[in-house]
């Protein structure tokens, strides 16, 4: 399976720092306006495992358009999730990764390490820095 090459302004503006604080503000005022959980799932690969970038592909590709993810790194990315509690975004990247390891006919999975951090309704959001201390640190 070919890798397409991005154009460097897209690469830009899917890595670029603004965008993930972006993302952070959306899922707050959703769990804000509208009194619905988000999660924040921080995806952490093994350095040069060649499959974590395609895996990054794959999610994103099969994303809700409510949920976004953010590549920090070639192996660490931010997954949004909105309108989920814990439990359901733990089984939608079950089944990603399953869905994945099926897409490509991969003889093994992407070695990857899953954290979750829940973003309650209501006022007073967490700070961003925080949630990704507890999407990277806590895995399960």
């Amino acid at each position: 399976m070919g890798m397409q090459i991005k154009p460097r302004s897209e690469t830009l503006a899917r890595t670029d720092p603004r965008r993930l604080r972006e993302l952070m503000d959306r899922v707050t005022a959703l769990a804000e306006e509208h009194r619905v959980r988000s999660v924040v799932v921080g995806v952490a690969g093994r350095d040069g495992d060649p499959l974590i970038s395609e895996f990054t592909d794959y999610v994103e590709s099969a994303l809700r358009i409510e949920d976004a993810i953010f590549r920090m790194t070639r192996e660490r990315s931010v997954l949004f999730l909105t309108d989920v509690d814990r439990a359901r975004a733990e089984g939608i990247v079950a089944r990603l990764v399953e869905g994945f390891t099926q897409h490509v006919s991969a003889t093994r999975s992407p070695v990857v390490q899953l954290g979750f951090a829940e973003i309650p309704p209501g006022p007073n959001p967490p700070l961003l820095r925080d949630v990704l201390l507890d999407a990277f640190s806590a895995r399960g």
